[in-house]
């Protein structure tokens, strides 16, 4: 049995679930999106990450068509009718349906889907190995240009970096910003830790303000660690005692190598399992109910 997808307002089989081709988050990239997770019939983070989609929207003049709450209930249904306790998420909102101009105006409504399935991006090893990254060419987009804090449907910029990736044969890569300072990685947020102090870029940078970012960030404050936000370099990185990335999909993965230098000892480190389990601990046992509040 398939997937029940939800279109502007009913569940479809997914194979009936269709988007116009004069759809402008089609054609041009022109909408906005969120990924979320389901633990154990429980959506973790759900408000952080409706509020960061609705401030996306706001950003773009998208208006969603739903209340915030109506959203809210559209998404818990769907996960719902799918019987998935362990699930991906992705919200996404369209200008809609359109002509070839770019013009938004001709954009009457937007369009609105949600899907819950399932999601892996690495494989397990890479959580006991962790990630060989590279530093890639293509930089982060100006904040004068596109704005990374708008999470779009336009993800070609961290695509770019993906394919470069993976003609190195790495892992995941690494995206500089224009000052040559570190943004982040294709798809997730990285932190580095030296002498007890866990780093992470700013916004400033050009990343993302990641919903899995500010739960981490909490996380190490409670034990006990100094956290901080500040431009990086990758210096700062090549001399870590550890690194990892955060993301929805990704939770929190290891990075042991990157450009051909081993960091720390070459394994995931103490501070990163730690921080892991804790974060484990509390997407289980924290989040919006699915299934009657159980």
């Amino acid at each position: 049995m398939g997937l029940l997808i939800y279109l502007d307002g009913q569940l479809l089989p997914e194979d009936q679930a269709r988007v116009s081709v004069f759809d402008h988050g089609f054609l041009y990239g022109d909408g906005v999106f969120e990924g979320l997770r389901s633990y154990d019939g429980r959506i973790f983070c759900l408000e952080e990450h409706l509020r960061r989609l609705y401030f996306s929207a706001k950003a773009i003049m998208l208006e969603i068509p739903l209340s915030l709450e109506a959203l809210r209930k559209a998404i818990i249904e769907t996960v719902r009718a799918n019987k998935l306790r362990d699930s991906y998420i992705r919200v996404v909102v369209t200008r809609g349906v359109g002509d070839l101009g770019l013009d938004p105006r001709k954009c009457p409504r937007p369009t609105v889907i949600i899907i819950a399935s399932r999601i892996q991006l690495y494989p397990e090893s890479h959580y006991q190995k962790g990630l060989k990254v590279v530093t890639v060419a293509t930089r982060r987009n100006l904040h004068e240009s596109l704005n990374p804090a708008i999470k779009s449907l336009n993800y070609l910029n961290n695509i770019l970096a993906k394919i470069e990736a993976n003609l190195a044969g790495a892992d995941e890569g690494l995206i500089l910003n224009q000052a040559g300072y570190v943004s982040e990685c294709t798809g997730e947020n990285i932190f580095v830790l030296h002498s007890g102090i866990l780093s992470t870029p700013p916004v400033s940078a050009g990343v993302l303000a990641g919903v899995t970012r500010n739960v981490v960030m909490g996380i190490a404050t409670g034990l006990g660690l100094e956290v901080r936000e500040r431009n990086l370099t990758r210096h700062d990185l090549y001399v870590a005692d550890e690194c990892f990335l955060t993301g929805t999909a990704a939770e929190i993965v290891p990075v042991t190598s990157l450009d051909g230098r081993v960091i720390g000892s070459g394994l995931p480190g103490k501070i990163t399992k730690e921080i892991s389990e804790f974060f484990r601990q509390k997407a289980f046992s924290e989040g919006t109910p699915v299934y009657n509040g159980k």
